[in-house]
This record gives C-alpha cells, sequence and structure tokens, in this order.
C-alpha cells in the first residue's frame, strides 16, 4: 500500500522531499502535484519503473507520449536536439509554467525512447515538482491522472486519488487540492508552432 505524505508547496520540505526521490530511486511510483493536474511520475532512467508506467496506461513504452518533467532548460541538450533561437526564446519566455513543449528528441535519449523522433518537455511552474527533479538529479517521465468518470476529466482531491492509486504506486504526495484543466501542449518540431492541446496556460505568449 503506498505511502501518503503531505507535503506543502510553499517552501516543501526537503525531508519529505528526501522521502519521495529515495521512492523514485528504488524504482518507486509516485503521485505528485504539477501547476496543473496531478501526476503520475517515475525515475526516467529506470526500466521497470517506465514499463510500469506503460502497463498502467496500457500503452507499448517505445510508442508512450510521456512528458519529461525537467527542473530548467539547462540540461535540455540531453534529450533534445540542437533548438533554433526563436524556439529557445518561447520556451524560456513560458516556462517554467503550465505548457508541455514537443520538440525534436536527441540522439542520446534514454534507451526506451531512442527511437522516439520527439519528446514532450514540462517545467512546471511548481515547487514540489521541481524540488523533486533537482533532488534526484534528472528528469521524471510524468503522464496526467484522469479520471474514469466522464463528468470528471481529472481527479482534484488527492484523498481521493489515494483512495483510487494506493495499490499501484508506493508514495502519493498531498499537496492540497489540484486543478483540473491539464496543460496547453506546443508542437515545436516543424518550422511553426502548432497548437496539439488547449489547457491551462494562454496561448497569448505565441
Amino acid at each position: 500500500m503506498a505511502e501518503f505524505i503531505k507535503i506543502y508547496e510553499e517552501n516543501p520540505n526537503p525531508k519529505e522531499i528526501a522521502k519521495v526521490v529515495k521512492v523514485l530511486r528504488a524504482g518507486g511510483l509516485i503521485i505528485y502535484p504539477t501547476d496543473t493536474v496531478y501526476g503520475l511520475g517515475c525515475d526516467i532512467n529506470n526500466l521497470k519503473a517506465l514499463e510500469r508506467v506503460a502497463r498502467i496506461k496500457n500503452v507499448k513504452l517505445e510508442q508512450s507520449n510521456f512528458s519529461f518533467i525537467c527542473e530548467d532548460l539547462s540540461n535540455l541538450s540531453d534529450y533534445v536536439k540542437q533548438i533554433d533561437t526563436t524556439t529557445f526564446k518561447i520556451l524560456k519566455r513560458a516556462l517554467p509554467g503550465p505548457y508541455t513543449f514537443i520538440l525534436p528528441g536527441a540522439k542520446s535519449l534514454p534507451h526506451p525512447f531512442k527511437k522516439k523522433k520527439t519528446v514532450g518537455i514540462r517545467v512546471p511552474n511548481n515547487s514540489i515538482a521541481i524540488e523533486i527533479v533537482k533532488q534526484l538529479g534528472n528528469p521524471i517521465i510524468s503522464t496526467s491522472i484522469r479520471d474514469e468518470d466522464e463528468v470528471l476529466e481529472y481527479t482534484t482531491d488527492p484523498e481521493l486519488i489515494y483512495e483510487k492509486w494506493q495499490n499501484l504506486v508506493e508514495l502519493v504526495i498531498d499537496a492540497g487540492y489540484g486543478d483540473n484543466l491539464a496543460s496547453t501542449i506546443i508542437d515545436l518540431s516543424e518550422e511553426e508552432p502548432i497548437i496539439v492541446r488547449e489547457g491551462k496556460g494562454s496561448l497569448e505568449i505565441f
């Protein structure tokens, strides 16, 4: 059964963050807050954990469209091909924020994603998510937790999330109610930006 821990977004407790990171390093799955909806995440470098996330989402890992949650844009070249100045300026303007950017994948992508031509990059404006990635030292793979209820697209109450997910993951973070609007997805892998999904992020920055 998953551990259920309270972490406050304002000044997250480093000891609690360290607990989360320990779970990730051991190959565990976590449910954590972002600046949009709650996400299901694992260490990008742990193949068994990645496979578990893919099974839960009922997709093949190689064909999955998981986002990479990054601390900032400093190690972008580890996962993304060299991008032009215009693209970089868009990223700088929008991040951290409620956007997922689809960018051309680098040859140095982790093994399961080697064949992917593009990757989704996220730098959420949420101190808990950022501190987890910072302490871990590399991105986490993330996918949003959808709700099976047709009326609610995303579950926002951490206690309800815990009830539903406690036997599927190792740890659920309670950071208060989440949002019910997912990130805006922008494809920057072609010459012109393409809006794939309009979500929480404003389109005015483009």
